[in-house]
C-alpha cells in the first residue's frame, strides 16, 4: 500500500528570526558551519531565546565522527530544540546528532541553499572512510522548516547551479520511483517545472526567482522522501564520497546518462510533455528531455563530465569495483524504476567519466 504524509510544518517567506521568536523555547542549540557563526546569523537566531549554544563545526559531507561530537554536545547542553542553519550538510548533521542522542528533540531546519530538500525529508547523509552512508528513518524528519527568502537572495551563481540540479534530480527520480503516487507526482512535477524554467534567471541573479526555486526544492524533498530516489543519487553518493565533488554537480553530470540507461521511456516522456518539451513519440520526448537538461547544464556553466569536474577518468576506472559496490549498497537503488545491476552502474559511470 502506498502512503503519503507530510508531518513537517513548512513556513515560507517569513524571516527565520521572527518565526523562532514565536515559540517559547528556553534553551536552543544552533547547528551551522563556521560561516554563519562568523557573520552573526547563528547568533541572531540564538538571541530569540534565553539560553543558546552554537555548534559551528559543520563541514561539507559531515562525518560520522562530527555527528558523534555534536551528539555529545546535545546530551550535555540538553536543549529544548535544535535549529539547523545552513545547507544540506548542516541539516543532515543536526538530524544525526539528535537521532544518535536518543532524545525526542524537535528540529527546526532553516535551509540557506536551494537543493537538498533535507528540511522535509527522512534522509541524512554521513561520510565515513570516504563512503557516504544514507540514514533513512522517519525520526529524522524535521518538525519545522523555515524557507526564508532573505537567506537565499545573495547565493553565488555556483551554488544556485549545483543546488538547482539537485532539485531537478530529486524531482525527476521521485517522478519515476517505485513508490511514486499521485501526491508525490504532483509535487515532483511542479518542482521540476519550476526549477527547470527559473534556474537560468536565478543563476543570473534575478531575486524574484530565488524564493520559487527555494520552495521547489522543498517540494521535491517532500516528493522524494515519500516516493524514493534512484540510481542517479546512488552513484552520486559513491562518487561524492570518493572524490568530494559537490553533490548537485555530480547529479548534473549523471542525470542525462541515467535517462538513457534507466529504460523508463514512457514516464520520462510524460514528464517532458507536461513541462512543454513535446515529442510525438515517447522516444522523441525522452530525447527532448535529455537534451533540455544538457542545454540547461551548459547555461549554468556546469561540467558535463567528471573529467571537466576535475576527476581524471583513470581514477574512476581504478576505483571501478569500489564505486559500483558503494552504489549498489545505497538504499536509493531500492526504489529505482528498474533493477540496478553492476552493468547499469558501470554504463552510467563510463558515460559520465569523459576523457582526460
Amino acid at each position: 500500500m502506498k502512503e503519503f504524509s507530510c508531518s513537517t510544518k513548512v513556513i515560507a517567506d517569513t524571516a527565520a528570526q521572527e518565526v523562532i521568536g514565536r515559540f517559547h523555547f528556553q534553551r536552543l542549540m544552533i547547528v551551522s558551519d563556521p560561516f554563519f557563526a562568523q557573520n552573526g546569523s547563528a547568533e541572531a537566531l540564538g538571541k530569540q531565546v534565553q539560553v543558546y549554544e552554537i555548534f559551528d563545526k559543520v563541514q561539507p559531507d559531515p562525518s560520522v565522527a562530527l555527528a558523534a561530537e555534536g551528539t555529545a554536545r546535545i546530551q550535555q547542553f540538553r536543549p529544548d530544540a535544535v535549529v539547523a542553519l545552513g545547507g544540506g550538510s548542516a541539516i543532515d548533521c543536526a538530524k544525526a546528532m539528535i537521532y544518535f542522542s536518543g532524545e525526542e528533540i524537535p528540529l527546526i531546519a532553516v535551509p540557506t541553499t536551494s537543493g537538498s530538500g533535507s528540511e522535509v525529508t527522512d534522509f541524512a547523509i554521513l561520510t565515513h572512510d570516504g563512503v557516504k552512508h544514507p540514514l533513512v528513518d522517519p525520526k529524522l524528519r524535521p518538525k519545522i522548516a523555515i524557507l526564508d527568502e532573505h537567506l537565499v537572495s545573495s547565493l553565488p551563481p555556483a551554488l544556485v547551479a549545483d543546488g538547482g540540479f539537485d532539485v531537478l534530480a530529486h524531482a525527476l527520480e521521485a517522478w519515476v520511483a517505485q513508490n511514486s503516487n499521485p501526491f508525490t507526482d504532483a509535487l515532483a512535477l511542479d518542482a521540476f517545472r519550476t526549477a527547470y524554467s527559473l534556474l537560468p534567471q536565478s543563476y543570473a541573479g534575478q531575486k524574484t526567482a530565488r524564493l520559487p526555486v527555494h520552495i521547489a526544492s522543498c517540494m521535491a524533498g517532500v516528493a522524494f522522501t515519500q516516493a524514493g530516489l534512484g540510481v542517479c543519487h546512488a552513484i552520486a553518493h559513491a562518487l561524492g564520497g570518493a572524490f568530494h565533488v559537490p553533490h548537485g554537480r555530480l547529479n548534473a553530470i549523471l542525470l542525462p546518462g541515467v535517462l538513457s540507461c534507466n529504460e523508463n521511456t514512457a514516464r520520462y516522456a510524460e514528464l517532458a510533455r507536461r513541462i512543454g518539451l513535446g515529442g510525438l513519440s515517447d522516444t522523441i520526448a525522452l530525447r527532448n528531455l535529455k537534451n533540455g537538461l544538457i542545454h540547461l547544464r551548459a547555461q549554468l556553466n556546469l561540467p558535463s563530465t567528471l573529467a571537466q569536474a576535475g576527476v581524471k577518468p583513470q581514477a574512476v576506472y581504478a576505483q571501478k569495483d569500489e564505486l559500483i559496490a558503494a552504489a549498489l549498497a545505497d538504499p536509493c537503488c531500492s526504489t529505482n524504476p528498474v533493477p540496478v545491476t553492476q552493468q547499469l552502474v558501470w554504463k552510467i559511470l563510463q558515460e559520465a567519466a569523459g576523457r582526460g
